[in-house]
């Protein structure tokens, strides 16, 4: 009964508009992944080969647009305040997305596609600024969690359309939902804590290259790198994957990515909980990553298993890798409120960037060895460095964000104030 009344209590308009916000923006970034096939089918590419590497070539392109996307977004969030980010963002991927549907060739879808990574780039980044800012800091590790779960069933739902719908009709879908979606926004009231502040060194993103703060950023990158290494490829790929594994019963992607995106669902909720119940943000993560790990080597070294199998280890990796929300928690309290929302807009999207390095390196690998061992490659190294990066970061649990960052001639004062109340 406690548990419930503390959720009531964060359930408020801004949370539940922040969380429809990234429904919508995960339902346009897997929708690609789902109707991949088909829609490079309709538009002349037919050998499985072209199919693997055009598709790769595009998702790559939008992995991109979501990089320099973060980059601009970020910058706006702190000068202009987080609600014009979600406005201006959520324009620009819904046109984009009804622009795939009329797509004629590769160069154009992966073009729609790019633009459709700048737009997306800036939904969870803002939302999840505005909820921690609106929150006290004892409850918004829930709020961000709640933020989180909404999102990740918007997974489940680019799956499930996805494999019933026309792949056109499929990209109108997520078009008009984020046209919906804008009218919601318009009641939702900017950060209190955003407006109030008036420093000058507000959305100067080269702070983040000062005072050591620059690896403390790259740290919250790679520890959330695993995440889209298991989308991208675990998931997406899981046809190319699984055929040299002598798997029994045929493996789509689209069930893969239903199944994993379940799972992701379920554990970012689970994370979150976690997260608040042992009071560490650090601490669930590392078990989230050691757990994911061991099942990534099941996945891809144990021959003949069925395809169900493959479905049902999909469902318990994704629970393993969905610590999304405590990592945008964590990664935006590290850092002070005039660059905050630079942080949490870009740390996300060079996440999500980060697959088309992945990806890129399981095509070249996969050249030289096979394929599922290509895919091991990849995963290890993506979760070692995020478990080595988990190590130097501080614990942000019990942290005051009524705090600002500054230049390196004044950083022991910054330092005292973000230190832990």
């Amino acid at each position: 009964m406690k548990f419930l009344r503390e959720l009531r209590s964060v359930l408020n308009l801004t949370v539940l508009v922040a969380g429809l916000g990234y429904f919508v923006d995960l339902f346009d970034i897997t929708l690609f992944g789902v109707v991949r096939a088909a829609s490079l089918r309709d538009i002349g590419i037919t050998s499985p080969e072209e199919v693997l590497s055009k598709g790769i070539l595009i998702y790559n392109c939008q992995m991109v647009g979501m990089m320099v996307g973060g980059l601009l977004w970020g910058v706006l969030a702190d000068k202009r305040g987080r609600l014009s980010v979600m406005f201006g963002s959520i324009l620009l991927y819904s046109f984009a997305n009804l622009a795939n549907a009329f797509a004629w060739d590769v160069t154009s879808y992966a073009v729609f596609r790019f633009l459709g990574g700048v737009g997306l780039a800036g939904e969870l980044g803002a939302a999840i600024t505005l909820v921690a800012e609106s929150l006290p800091k004892e409850k918004r590790g829930l709020g961000t969690t709640i933020v989180a779960t909404l999102g990740m069933l918007g997974i489940v739902a680019a799956a499930f359309v996805g494999q019933h719908l026309h792949w056109k009709t499929a990209y109108f879908t997520g078009g008009i939902m984020g046209l919906a979606l804008l009218f919601a926004r318009f009641k939702v009231s900017e950060s209190e804590l955003f407006k109030k502040k008036t420093d000058p060194s507000r959305a100067n993103p080269f702070l983040l290259l000062q005072g050591g703060r620059f690896l403390k950023y790259i740290c919250c990158i790679l520890i959330g790198v695993p995440i889209y290494f298991t989308t991208g490829i675990l998931f997406t790929f899981a046809p190319e994957l699984t055929a040299g594994l002598n798997v029994q019963g045929t493996v789509t992607a689209g069930n893969a990515i239903l199944y994993g995106s379940i799972g992701l669902t379920i554990g970012d909720l689970l994370a979150g909980l976690f997260s608040q119940w042992l009071k560490s943000r650090k601490r669930a993560v590392a078990l989230n990553l050691v757990g994911g790990f061991l099942l990534m080597l099941v996945y891809g070294l144990v021959p003949g298993l069925t395809s169900t199998t493959v479905y049902i280890l999909s469902f318990f990796i994704g629970i393993m890798v969905g610590y999304w929300a405590v990592l945008v928690t964590m990664a935006a309290e590290q850092f002070g409120t005039n660059i905050r929302g630079t942080v949490a807009t870009t740390v996300p999207n060079f996440v999500r960037g980060s697959a088309a390095i992945a990806a890129s390196a399981f095509a070249l690998l996969k050249g030289y060895i096979s394929v599922p061992m290509a895919a091991i490659t990849v995963g290890s190294i993506c979760f070692g460095l995020a478990l080595l990066a988990l190590t130097r970061i501080e614990e942000t649990f019990h942290r005051d964000l009524d705090f600002e960052e500054t230049a390196p001639d004044t950083a022991t004062e910054a330092s005292a104030r973000s230190q832990p109340s």
